[in-house]
């Protein structure tokens, strides 16, 4: 009797949880709020957090039922495997509504689903890893790992996980639907008819009407400000504005050392063109740092050591092997092949070259123009005309003198008692050396040091 009542009350309890979980869920699915997630444009993660936050609060206010809006071609399949992972985690009924796309990562996510819902005309699949620059297939491990995701993602929901293999290698052949060599991107209808999607419907109404939910009260989720504005800084179009700003505020810097407004524009439009990329996942942070290194090697030719030398060339080398790196999809140190990165950096040198090409033709033609001559002073003032901007010191030609300051390679000497400014020929003269004028050219007096024993 002691034994049966030892195996008898914890199966009574247990069956009391139970019970009060089913009653907790009917009573969660009666009351609690539906909310609807939008999963559209690049997969990234400043997605990751956007949907982590939805799910919390979801979780929180114990919903109905989660609607996951998909309408994507893909992205970083990291981002990808996290956002699956949280979706497979919560406890709440999730449904992915596949209005137009689920591409790659895409098609992933909406797996990681409870159900998948597809309106009229949309597609899931093509769920290939590729280079992000080129988009050509990423070697096969890359392959292997997606297989392996879609495989067990397909398993956890119940769904063909040959179907889900298809979509990312072509040579998972299966009758009556795709033959090898090929990879698997199903229509709705198809999705349909091979248990891939559990309904149809053109709209969110249709979607709870096809999933038997009555009407519940509906929260849109939506990103913050600071989430819209990181992805809006990382579109194609504001990235190339910034690369340029970058290349252009080095270049007048460069031409015009010292920290001005050029550099501040440069620094700007570095800061614009790494901050989203590494906040989103597609900038590593070495890259970031080698850059980094690059601008303090640069700073320190101009401001501390004279001349154009080592340190100069290494901070450019530095500053280039970033951006480059920037711009090609790697995984840490891990690089697409040699041809890939060929293809690349063909594409960035021709876009630079182009770049330059349009530089020059608009510095020959717009100065011709009515408008930019209104900007600036046409009319000669030649020396023939009795204007100068200085008495002429030709006479000063083979006097000597001592640099005050120390040239670099322009800075202040004295001769016959007058302190001048004056240019070597780029070497760096210290102070105190003394020096001799060798050429004067309008207002530029040329000199160069004296060997020690002249002076």
């Amino acid at each position: 009797m002691l034994r049966f009542l030892h195996c008898w009350l914890p199966l009574r309890w247990g069956a009391a949880l139970m019970l009060w979980a089913l009653m907790h869920q009917a009573a969660r699915a009666e009351e609690g709020p539906v909310y609807v997630v939008a999963i559209e444009g690049m997969i990234d993660n400043v997605l990751v957090q956007y949907v982590d936050r939805a799910l919390t609060e979801a979780e929180g206010a114990d919903a109905a039922l989660i609607v996951f809006h998909i309408d994507t071609f893909g992205g970083l399949l990291e981002a990808a495997d996290r956002i699956r992972q949280r979706i497979l985690d919560t406890p709440i009924p999730t449904v992915a509504w596949i209005d137009k796309n689920a591409a790659s990562a895409g098609a992933l996510i909406a797996y990681a689903c409870d159900r998948i819902v597809m309106a009229p005309g949309a597609s899931i699949g093509a769920a290939t890893v590729v280079e992000g620059t080129t988009g050509e297939p990423a070697p096969d491990k890359y392959q292997s790992y997606m297989r392996g995701l879609m495989r067990a993602t397909a398993e956890a929901n119940g769904r063909d996980p040959r179907i889900a293999e298809a979509m990312v290698d072509p040579d998972v052949a299966i009758e009556g639907l795709v033959p090898a060599g090929k990879v698997l991107t199903l229509s709705a209808t198809e999705a349909l008819r091979w248990g891939v999607a559990d309904a149809l419907a053109a709209t969110l109404e249709e979607v709870f009407q096809a999933l038997g939910y009555s009407p519940h009260p509906i929260v849109t989720y939506a990103q913050t400000p600071l989430e819209r504005g990181l992805r809006l800084l990382a579109s194609p179009v504001l990235q190339t504005i910034f690369l340029l700003m970058m290349l252009v505020g080095l270049y007048i810097e460069l031409q015009t050392p010292g920290v001005g407004l050029a550099g501040l524009v440069g620094g700007l439009g570095a800061l614009l063109f790494f901050a989203p990329n590494y906040l989103m996942g597609l900038v590593e942070f070495w890259e970031v740092l080698l850059f980094l290194v690059g601008v303090g090697l640069l700073l320190v030719e101009l401001l501390v050591l004279p001349g154009f030398g080592i340190a100069g060339i290494a901070g450019i080398l530095c500053m280039l092997g970033g951006l480059l790196a920037a711009l090609i999809g790697n995984i840490g140190f891990s690089f697409p092949s040699v041809r890939q990165l060929t293809s690349a950096l063909l594409t960035l040198t021709a876009t630079l070259v182009l770049f330059g090409v349009l530089l020059a033709v608009i510095g020959r033609y717009l100065p011709r123009t009515r408008r930019f001559q209104s900007l600036i002073l046409t009319s000669g003032l030649s020396r023939s005309q009795g204007y100068t901007t200085r008495m002429i010191e030709a006479h000063l030609v083979g006097r000597q003198g001592r640099a005050v300051t120390p040239l670099r390679p322009t800075g202040v000497a004295e001769i016959d008692g007058q302190r001048l400014e004056v240019t070597t020929p780029g070497l760096f003269v210290p102070a105190g050396t003394a020096v001799e004028v060798v050429r004067v050219h309008g207002s530029r007096i040329e000199v160069r040091p004296l060997p020690a024993e002249t002076a």
